[in-house]
């Protein structure tokens, strides 16, 4: 049959990425506690292409992917990116995968158990030029109370939900619950999938003693991330949907890399 992606373009126009986006697909991912955590990602897949091709082959992405299905771990992430380039004949190359990761938490005061989830992400890029590139981002809710509510106020303070982005650059391994530990010290309390009565005394009254800005919490993960020699790059924002306002207010920190 006549493959009419492998046919000649002629508008002289190279292509950034393409690729497959969106792509729903079974994962392994390391867990700090049971070795291994199964989950289901969002994986997108692409590489360039030159000016004088038509397209590219859109199924040997997932055939590609369907090899490394066991887990995703660094090793695999640059094997993936390197035989992307290889088979598909091209410069470079990148991966996109997003996943809900479950960690179990004790509630402060009656020890009642449950699975918190944390949305994470893996970006990998390889352009030939440099080692791949691997960036891991995971998101983590939280509680702040506002400083000035609590001292302007004869009486309570006003306290949201929030969410903090951490994106991180390493020189090796780093795990997913280190960066939600971290995070969730720096809020004005971490939040819990259970509590009960006495649980939620405790977590109302910690954030009340604790109260922080968008700023604060910004200003916190930065600070321990900078103390991280392991780190070599990151992005902070932190956002918090406010609850007497009808906006969020965010606060975005980046340390640029080393190299």
């Amino acid at each position: 049959m006549i493959d009419i992606q492998n046919q000649p373009d002629y508008r002289n126009i190279p292509i950034d990425k393409v690729g497959i986006k969106g792509l729903k697909y079974p994962i392994k991912v390391l867990d700090k506690t049971m070795g291994l955590q199964s989950t289901v990602a969002q994986i997108s897949m692409y590489v360039d292409l030159p000016h004088h091709c038509k397209g590219t082959h859109m199924s040997r992405f997932v055939e590609i992917l369907h090899l490394f299905r066991t887990k995703v771990s660094l090793e695999s992430l640059t094997n993936i990116l390197e035989d992307m380039k290889e088979i598909l004949g091209a410069q470079s190359s990148h991966i996109e995968i997003t996943f809900p990761y479950f960690i179990e938490k004790n509630s402060p005061e009656t020890g009642s158990k449950g699975l918190m989830d944390y949305t994470c992400s893996i970006l990998g890029a390889s352009n030939g030029k440099k080692n791949t590139d691997i960036v891991l981002k995971v998101a983590v809710p939280v509680t702040s109370v506002c400083p000035c509510s609590k001292e302007i106020s004869e009486y309570g303070a006003h306290n949201q939900r929030g969410e903090v982005l951490v994106s991180t650059r390493f020189k090796k391994f780093i795990w997913i619950e280190e960066i939600v530990k971290l995070v969730e010290s720096s809020a004005s309390c971490d939040i819990f999938s259970v509590l009960k009565r006495e649980d939620e005394k405790f977590v109302t009254e910690k954030a009340y003693n604790n109260p922080k800005f968008v700023e604060d919490i910004a200003r916190d993960v930065a600070k321990q991330l900078m103390e991280d020699d392991n780190i070599t790059w990151f992005s902070v924002s932190a956002e918090n949907f406010e609850s007497i306002h009808n906006h969020s207010a965010y606060a975005y920190i980046e340390k640029r890399s080393i190299y």
